[in-house]
């Protein structure tokens, strides 16, 4: 039916400006866009493809946004995106000959892990500390295997960047919530780009969730910029906590497969 089709575009409209909004911030808009096409009818690889391509506005927004208002340099941290693409790339080509239920199995406890650094933490991320690990290696290293991880899998990309730049670069939290952002549309580029081939993009959801990202994502960086670490971090540790507890939620999640045998 016209009317229910239109309905269904409406209602994953708001559900990528909602996902676009909490993104731009602390990550983890997969947790609404993913379960949103699962519901309305989508096949698993197709939501897959499609969310790569929905997501590419909401980062790419946000990064801009970020850009303008000074809070990172996307030419200068254009071959750290390269690498991520990269990782994604790979990720992908995986995805689609070997399933994830070990990523599955695993993710909830790092996102509960990341919560809990971030939360026990408090002044983790209010200025910027000495970096860890050399940017040359950062790049080379951290970003690529998250970018993996993004092509292959997915959800909480945002939430491992931020605790990567905050950790190991140790930039700022607002400074890592904005260089996340290009890293995150380097990875969900080079997955899509994958999935595009694969056949696995459907364009008009892509694009009417794709509307909602780029509202949703001016929205939320906006926000974050003028509310700064106060915000970012409780919000970053409801988004991973929620995450991880959405995941378990799956009645097929592997632990609770593993559990109950």
């Amino acid at each position: 039916m016209p009317e229910l089709a239109l309905q269904l575009l409406l209602l994953l409209f708001l559900a990528g400006l909602l996902a676009g909004f909490i993104d731009s911030i602390a990550g983890g808009g997969g947790m609404i866009t993913i379960p949103a096409m699962l519901l309305a009818g989508i096949p698993p690889l197709q939501v897959l493809g499609t969310n790569k391509l929905q997501s590419l506005f909401g980062a790419g927004t946000a990064s801009w946004t970020y850009a303008r208002h000074g809070h990172v340099d996307l030419r200068a941290q254009l071959p750290m995106a390269l690498t991520a693409a990269a990782g994604a790339v790979a990720g992908a080509l995986l995805a689609t000959v070997v399933p994830g239920s070990w990523l599955r199995a695993v993710l909830p406890l790092l996102l509960f892990g990341i919560a809990l650094y971030f939360w026990l933490k408090p002044d983790v991320g209010a200025v910027e500390r000495q970096r860890r690990i050399s940017e040359k290696a950062f790049a080379l290293t951290f970003v690529p295997v998250i970018g993996f991880y993004d092509g292959v899998f997915g959800p909480g990309t945002g939430s491992f960047l931020m605790l990567g730049f905050v950790g190991l670069a140790g930039y700022g939290i607002l400074k890592a919530t904005a260089h996340t952002k290009f890293l995150n549309f380097g990875s969900n580029l080079g997955a899509f780009v994958v999935f595009l081939v694969s056949g696995a993009v459907l364009w008009k959801v892509g694009l009417v969730m794709g509307a909602g990202q780029v509202l949703g994502a001016r929205l939320g960086s906006r926000f974050a910029m003028r509310q700064g670490a106060k915000v970012i971090k409780p919000l970053l540790v409801t988004v991973s906590v929620l995450l991880a507890l959405r995941l378990l939620a799956d009645p097929a999640h592997p632990l609770r497969t593993w559990l109950g045998s």
